[in-house]
């Protein structure tokens, strides 16, 4: 499929691209070629094949979210630089 010069003068502005003169024409004969090539993948019979989302099968690889031990309010404020009140104490910001 061929992009014209103004096509892609058209996309860098809606991108808000700054394309030089000599690498609008080369831009469009690469957009051609990637358009070119994704229109041979729409002539690919799909048919009864389902749609995914990758390539390969992916399985989630995240554990079971289970409740564990956590710290208590002391082993929390142990290696604290300056706690108070059970509280941390960090600097003031505003």
């Amino acid at each position: 499929m061929k992009i014209t010069r103004d096509e892609v003068i058209h996309v860098a502005a809606l991108a808000r691209l700054c394309v030089a003169g000599d690498d609008i024409d080369r831009m469009a004969d690469q957009v051609g070629d990637i358009l070119s090539y994704v229109e041979t993948l729409s002539r690919v019979d799909t048919t009864g094949v389902p749609p995914t989302a990758h390539a390969i099968d992916i399985n989630n690889a995240f554990r079971d979210d289970t409740p564990g031990r956590h710290l208590d309010n002391a082993g929390a404020l142990a290696n604290a630089p300056e706690a108070e009140d059970g509280l941390f104490v960090v600097p003031r910001i505003i």
